[in-house]
């Protein structure tokens, strides 16, 4: 589904990622970790075509989208879920939901609202409330919700553990599953090693902007050298 061959990329003079290469599979959820600065959030920007690569591709079902803008990767199905959310904060939750459907005709919206509603009871509860007065989990869970809304094939979240509680951080990775289980590919962003490996089907380590360690969840989960630096063992 989604091919990274070989990307380069950076801002300015600082190149930050150096020949990254990894995929995902459909209906996968893959996790990728690594430290501070290892290049997850600028990988994710680079596939949303937020920033140029320098050199590489980003192939999705074998069609070239580097090059392309913000707005016409999320037309091919690829929507991503920003770390720091950018709700619309004095808008209601339901209308920040409608607007993440802005890319699809109207007459499939109320369908996929139901299913929001359906994987965050929540937001129906709050559906009339400003999203700016809500928990930071409920705002994850908006910002998702959002996405969804835009009915993407694959879902790309940035860090969505941030901020929260441990509990509100497992409710979150496992609505990731969820949605993992209802044919969305996900790509998982996450600072948290133990449950982003926990939940994931593969997963990439990256280390100085190149992946520098790759497997199923549980086999990198048991690497000495994946508990070491990330698990804290």
């Amino acid at each position: 589904m989604l091919e990274v061959d070989n990307i380069a990329a950076g801002y300015g003079k600082l190149q930050i990622l150096h020949d990254m290469s990894f995929h995902v599979g459909e209906g996968e959820l893959v996790s990728v970790v690594g430290a501070n600065g290892a290049g997850k959030t600028t990988t994710l920007r680079v596939i949303s075509g937020l920033i140029d690569a320098l050199s590489g591709q980003v192939r999705y079902d074998g069609e070239k989208l580097t090059g392309l803008r913000p707005h016409q990767i999320v037309r091919h199905g690829i929507v991503q879920v920003s770390e720091d959310r950018d709700l619309f904060g004095p808008m209601t939750v339901e209308e920040n939901l409608i607007l993440g459907a802005w890319t699809r005709s109207s007459s499939g919206a109320a369908a996929e609202l139901e299913r929001v509603f359906e994987l965050f009871p929540i937001l129906r509860e709050r559906r009339r409330q400003a999203a700016q007065t809500m928990s930071g989990g409920q705002q994850q869970m908006l910002a998702i919700g959002r996405a969804l809304m835009a009915k993407p094939r694959l879902l790309m979240l940035d860090e969505p553990s941030t901020g929260l509680s441990p509990k509100l951080t497992w409710d979150v990775l496992k609505a990731a599953q969820e949605i993992r289980d209802s044919g969305v590919s996900v790509l998982l962003v996450e600072q948290n090693a133990a449950q982003a490996l926990a939940i994931a089907d593969r997963a990439y380590v990256l280390e100085s902007g190149t992946v520098a360690l790759e497997g199923s969840g549980p086999e990198l989960a048991g690497d000495e050298r994946v508990k070491k630096a990330y698990l804290g063992l």
